[in-house]
């Protein structure tokens, strides 16, 4: 007789096991040589060698589709024991599955280039106007490579630019001054993780959401970072974020050349450094345009008449 005691971790006894142990009682009926007993946060399963090791081998398949799906119901359980092979990881396009299993891709080439970049190379730089998912793609590869265990923490920051309103007379504290800046990359997290796995992930600072300015005197190390609206940040804070970067660590910066705020007689920094940055090994500059929009289809139409409005401005001056 062997027995392998499991950790649930991270995850909630009753998201495995299923309300009143429905799943566990699944588990059961399809290995019964082996006898499982849940105790608080951790399983324990007695039985032959043998069986304990094709046990093992569901049991990945079963937190994996947890993972992926953040549901494991019993109809689920018993598909995935009775299955000879995982299904999951089928659609290759698929970064990740969020909440309620919402597909999360890349739906347009240049997307798919960010997705590839990020692969290759440590440092990406994705460049694009409004609604071509630059952000949200960035944001799903971060959530992968946190649940895939490639890096050990999240990182996103903002530059806390005053876009045509003063930070200083919002209400309330500095906290609740800087979240409406932050808010993008909150919903672009509620979109990928359960409220209560986010909450908890951003309690124990797995992930971070902080302004740009907060990065200064940092390593950050084995870690996914995102530099997002970074069009908005001043040419020395973009050095200093850029030589924040730690071992094992991925960088992805976005931003949008059409929108910066930043005064008249500051340069931006994100100019600055893709003018320097092309073409150096292990860096990877994405430029994405109006055919990667997938808002509704009225911003294309928006980007359009705004970019001959410039062009033509330009002339004249």
């Amino acid at each position: 007789m062997h027995e392998i005691i499991i950790q649930f971790e991270d995850l909630h006894p009753v998201d495995v096991l299923g309300v009143n142990n429905s799943n566990l009682q699944a588990i059961r009926k399809h290995f019964t040589s082996l006898k499982l007993i849940a105790r608080g946060d951790q399983l324990k399963v007695l039985g032959p060698e043998e069986e304990l090791i094709q046990f093992e081998n569901k049991w990945k398949e079963l937190i994996a589709h947890l993972n992926e799906f953040h549901r494991l119901s019993e109809v689920d359980v018993k598909n995935i024991l009775k299955s000879e092979e995982t299904s999951i990881g089928e659609d290759a396009s698929v970064i990740v599955y969020g909440n309620s299993g919402k597909v999360i891709k890349a739906r347009t080439v240049n997307q798919q280039r960010l997705v590839q970049a990020s692969s290759e190379d440590d440092m990406v730089f994705a460049i694009g106007p409004a609604g071509t998912g630059k952000t949200y793609t960035a944001v799903a590869l971060a959530v992968r490579a946190l649940r895939d265990k490639e890096v050990q923490r999240i990182v996103l920051t903002r530059p806390a630019v005053e876009a045509g309103e003063s930070l200083g007379f919002l209400p309330g504290d500095l906290k609740e001054k800087l979240d409406p800046y932050l808010r993008p990359l909150y919903d672009a997290l509620l979109d990928m993780l359960p409220y209560d796995k986010l909450a908890k992930f951003l309690e124990r600072s797995v992930i971070e959401i902080a302004p740009l300015a907060f990065m200064r005197g940092r390593t950050l190390g084995n870690a996914f970072v995102i530099l997002d609206e970074a069009q908005n940040a001043s040419e020395n804070q973009m050095k200093m974020f850029l030589t924040r970067m730690g071992r094992g660590s991925k960088f992805i910066i976005t931003g949008d050349m059409s929108q910066i705020d930043l005064p008249a007689k500051i340069p931006s920094g994100l100019k600055q450094a893709v003018k320097l940055l092309d073409g150096a090994k292990g860096i990877s500059i994405i430029k994405l345009d109006k055919r990667d929009v997938i808002r509704h289809k009225l911003v294309e139409s928006v980007i359009e008449r705004y970019d001959a409005y410039d062009e033509l401005k330009a002339k004249r001056e």
